[in-house]
């Protein structure tokens, strides 16, 4: 059975910096949930993120809304393995010269296996929010059912766009490269 992973960040790396919400070119605001919705995105012109605090670069890091955010040498272990599953939206981290991505997954599957979570809630109607009735409120202990992602290598689970899943062989990729950033759980 394959076996896959959460990819997350590093939140406890020595000085690391933290980003931000993207703006766009005149430090307007944009929407950080179409970056989770596992859909192609046309080009909306430069996005920009704002650090704060500042500190030390990560190849791997979640700005705010779980948007992932990596540098050209995370970029190139997805080319080298020849992955179509995501999309690289170039970006611009404020007083971070250099070449930077949002990562934005293709691929969204009702994989979430509610029974083996240590806990999955769901949104229902009493809780006064009609829009996310019946998507996950809560997910504990995360674990997904292989058999239904298709062979997908990166990909977001449906109702749980917080989290964003890897194969095997790509968390090998990126751990051989030695990228500062990422972490796995397995799911």
């Amino acid at each position: 059975m394959p076996r896959y992973y959460d990819l997350r960040d590093d939140r406890y790396h020595p000085g690391r910096w933290h980003l931000r919400s993207p703006v766009d070119e005149h430090g307007r605001e944009v929407s950080p949930w179409q970056f989770t919705e596992g859909r192609w995105l046309e080009r909306q012109g430069l996005l920009r993120f704002p650090v704060k605090p500042d500190g030390v670069e990560l190849d791997f890091s979640w700005a705010a809304f779980n948007i992932p955010v990596v540098s050209s040498r995370f970029v190139q272990v997805f080319e080298h393995l020849g992955l179509e599953e995501a999309q690289f939206l170039s970006v611009q981290v404020e007083n971070h010269p250099g070449s930077w991505f949002i990562l934005n997954t293709l691929r969204t599957f009702r994989c979430i296996d509610d029974a083996r979570c240590e806990e999955a809630q769901y949104w229902r109607p009493e809780d006064g929010q009609p829009e996310k009735v019946g998507r996950y409120q809560s997910v504990v202990g995360l674990r997904i059912d292989p058999t239904k992602v298709e062979g997908a290598r990166v990909f977001r689970p449906w109702g749980w766009s917080i989290a964003l899943l890897i194969s095997e062989d790509v968390k090998e990729a990126l751990e051989r490269e030695g990228l500062t950033g990422p972490r796995f759980t397995e799911v």
